[in-house]
């Protein structure tokens, strides 16, 4: 992430918050990023992950109404994120395994 992106990210979001990265790869012909998802800066990677998995997640409603996510699909709905889809935090990738994340 550029300077001035962290900088206005910083600014949005405050310094104890950052935005990961969802995209949906594993069903798909070609990744695509469905959504931005806030979580908290010090929270582990693992935990990063876990986040933004459960909110883009549909559990008791659409996952795209869920606080703290940013759509990123022109449709008027999206899949869950499921095994194989992936979280970028920062520049490196995780991939979602059946038991946990690995860096891809």
């Amino acid at each position: 992430m550029s300077k001035k992106t962290e900088a206005l990210m910083t600014t949005l979001l405050g310094k104890d918050k950052e935005m990961v990265t969802v995209v949906h790869s594993a069903f798909e012909e070609k990744a695509r990023t469905v959504a931005m998802v806030e979580v908290d800066k010090s929270a582990s990677i693992e935990k990063k992950c876990e986040i933004a998995y459960v909110k883009t997640n549909t559990i008791n409603m659409p996952w795209w109404r869920n606080e703290g996510v940013t759509v990123m699909f022109p449709e008027k709905g999206c899949r869950s994120t499921s095994v194989g889809d992936m979280v970028l935090i920062g520049t490196e990738k995780y991939k979602c395994d059946n038991f946990g994340w690995s860096l891809v």
